[in-house]
């Protein structure tokens, strides 16, 4: 299955995309869709467990994903 994994701000910068098609086994999580951005070159900024949304709702890592879903990682937002 295919899921659409978008990236914003440090995250982008550092894997030089916003949107990465990625081709994962069927019933895979979100856990392991992060693992496999994580193994990407790159990705060094990403933490072990990053703020993730499947669909625009926030998600657990042990959601399971489906074909065509849409996985942001979020990097931290700081402000003042």
């Amino acid at each position: 299955m295919t899921v659409t994994v978008l990236l914003f701000a440090s995250y982008a910068d550092a894997l030089g995309e916003r949107k990465i098609p990625l081709d994962l086994p069927n019933g895979s999580t979100v856990r392991e869709a992060v693992q496999r951005v994580r193994e990407m070159a790159g990705a060094t900024r990403l933490p072990p467990e990053p703020m993730v949304a499947v669909n625009e709702e926030y998600a657990r890592p042990d959601r399971a994903l489906v074909a065509g879903d849409e996985v942001a990682i979020i990097p931290p937002v700081a402000g003042g």
